[in-house]
């Protein structure tokens, strides 16, 4: 292989290694993936059984008692519709700029949660998102709060409420009486996002002392379907105590060991404080916050009734001792929403949660997909559109490499310069390679020229690349985020195709064969770029860089447009940048020769 080829090679090598292990260990976005990537991923498929086990509280628990003790409360024996569960229980309504839904007045729950400002899909009047639902529907998922303990109330309670609708002017007290000296009330506040504060307090007007454990837990039944990348974590989270994040996905639950003495699988961290336990899909999450400066036991739990899977996020407080006369008071909250960044680290904030931010999956390299996403949401801002905040980000990204770009350019520059020398090298020493070898690199020292200069460009980007398809994948800013023109989603592939003319034919076409116009841009970006050096001479070299723009064209097609967009950007201003470079160095550009070349290759044929 010829010397002054390989850092071409190297560096195509290098794409196609990061490209191919993009889609091996994180999986890119099919269409079909991305439609489901749009509705809500609470979906079960129906006949599942939608049936918990029971777990009856005991007196006298010991104070740390087992995970098992939080209630896992038991649904109905068939699947109904989600309209004839909800009806199953008297309710008081959620009417917030950024919610609805109800709450049953039958166990307390908050059980029926729609997101009013998303939709399932780009198109304005398709359903909106449903995230919770009540046990007996489809798809039961459910948070619930309460108190462990003899006269405490369960799932068959039936609360009196103050008011029939919660809104974030109008909180909502449910009272209950135990009729043997316990009186329970709850009042229930929410803002105008996705955060429910729940006020708990136990009175005791009765003559004996009471002792009770406060409960909190996010409950799920049945696997959903999940879209299974590597990039993404689609489960139970939570960040317990000093513990740190705490990422589940639901078949890695299942395979857990029994809790010992119960028949629960899960995980237990017992006198842990701070922090927060739910279940997430890719958009939307459900988390209970207990008292973050009270020490609790959290656990994630699966267990398995019938056909299917019962998963539990749970927070179990230490008990609470209630005299005669006295009362007892604690504030427990519950996210039910969407996972906007913004509003995720304002709650950080405003209560204290332990790095409630973490519910977003920024990754391992959460230093630099947090800046980008940071940055491109900053641009959105002030223009209004994520697919410009991508060209300016790029751009400014472009300006401050600048300085090692142009040292990367300048050597590749002078690479070619020599090239005659180089060549004349090769044929005096072709016989000696530990001459022709040390005549090269006198060569590149009295020239100043490092000869792997030309792989730093592709360095370069692959962090970049990395984080931008991160934020991209995984912030539901990004989600239906349009750009100009047919790109209605950036977070989507281009929805066009080369092979029905764009649209103009009336047939879809396989997946293997969607060949948008971005990525097609793209490609011919990467065709100029690779046009701006010689061609090798080598045939076996010649071939596969004229191949590599059509090979990157067809792999690019299922990555989201965002990404495709910033590729092919970022080629433009490459080929720009290595041009100025070239002609201050006084080196040839061979973009316009090749190029007639090529042309003149193809009508030789036909004047023959």
């Amino acid at each position: 292989m010829r010397e002054d080829n390989t850092n071409l090679l190297l560096a195509i090598i290098l794409s196609v290694g990061i490209l191919i292990g993009w889609n091996y260990f994180y999986g890119v976005p099919t269409v079909e993936r991305q439609k489901q990537a749009g509705t809500t991923t609470s979906q079960t498929a129906p006949g599942q059984n939608p049936q918990v086990p029971t777990a009856s509280p005991q007196a006298g628990q010991p104070s740390t008692p087992a995970a098992s003790t939080v209630p896992s409360v038991p649904g109905v024996a068939s699947v109904e519709t989600r309209e004839a569960a909800l009806a199953r229980s008297p309710r008081i309504a959620i009417d917030t700029p950024s919610l609805a839904g109800s709450i049953a007045l039958k166990g307390g729950r908050i059980d029926d949660v729609a997101l009013k400002n998303y939709r399932e899909t780009v198109d304005p009047n398709s359903p909106r998102i449903v995230l919770l639902s009540p046990s007996g529907s489809p798809t039961p998922y459910y948070a619930e709060f309460g108190w462990v303990g003899p006269g405490a109330p369960n799932q068959d309670t039936v609360w009196t409420a103050d008011a029939q609708t919660l809104t974030p002017a109008r909180p909502v007290t449910l009272t209950w009486d135990n009729g043997a000296g316990l009186v329970f009330r709850r009042v229930l506040s929410v803002d105008d996002k996705f955060m429910f504060s729940v006020q708990d307090t136990v009175e005791n007007r009765g003559t004996a002392p009471a002792s009770l454990y406060p409960y909190s837990l996010v409950s799920r039944h049945g696997k959903p379907p999940t879209q299974g990348y590597y990039v993404l974590h689609e489960g139970l989270i939570g960040v317990v105590g000093d513990n740190g994040l705490q990422e589940w996905g639901y078949a890695a639950l299942d395979k857990e060991n029994v809790i010992p003495g119960q028949t629960t699988r899960g995980k237990v961290w017992n006198g842990v404080s701070g922090g927060f336990l739910g279940i997430t899909d890719k958009y939307w999450a459900a988390a209970v916050v207990p008292e973050q400066n009270q020490p609790y036991q959290g656990s994630f739990t699966s267990r398995q009734e019938g056909p299917s899977f019962i998963y539990q996020a749970n927070t179990l407080s230490e008990p609470k001792s209630i005299a005669p006369g006295a009362s007892v008071e604690l504030t427990q909250r519950l996210f039910a929403g969407a996972k906007e960044t913004a509003q995720i680290e304002a709650y950080e904030v405003a209560f204290g949660i332990k790095k409630f931010d973490l519910m977003i999956d920024w990754g391992w390299f959460y230093f630099i997909t947090k800046p980008m996403f940071k940055a491109l949401d900053f641009f959105f801002r002030l223009f209004g559109n994520f697919g410009v905040s991508i060209l300016l980000v790029t751009l400014i990204l472009k300006g401050f490499f600048v300085p090692l770009a142009n040292r990367s350019y300048v050597s590749m520059a002078k690479m070619k310069a020599v090239q005659p020398e180089m060549v004349t090298i090769r044929e005096r020493f072709k016989d000696d390679r530990v001459k022709q070898q040390q005549e090269m690199m006198a060569l590149y020292k009295r020239e100043k020229i490092n000869p792997v200069a030309g792989c730093w460009p592709i360095l370069i980007q692959i962090p970049v690349f990395f984080a931008l398809y991160k934020v991209l994948f995984v912030t539901i800013e990004m989600r239906h985020a349009p750009f100009f023109g047919w790109i209605r989603d950036l977070a989507a592939p281009d929805p066009t195709s080369l092979f029905n003319l764009f649209g103009l034919l009336p047939f879809e076409v396989p997946q293997f064969l969607h060949i948008g116009v971005w990525p097609i841009i793209m490609g011919i970006t990467m065709f100029l770029q690779m046009k701006m050096n010689p061609e090798p001479p080598d045939p076996v070299q010649k071939a596969m860089f004229s191949w590599m723009p059509v090979i990157f064209t067809f792999m690019l097609a299922s990555f989201p447009a965002g990404l495709v967009i910033y590729w092919a950007w970022n080629n433009s201003l490459s080929v720009l940048q290595q041009g100025i470079i070239m002609k201050r160095n006084g080196v040839k550009i061979e973009l316009w020769d090749n190029l007639r070349g090529m042309l003149n290759r193809k009508a030789a044929p036909a004047k023959g």
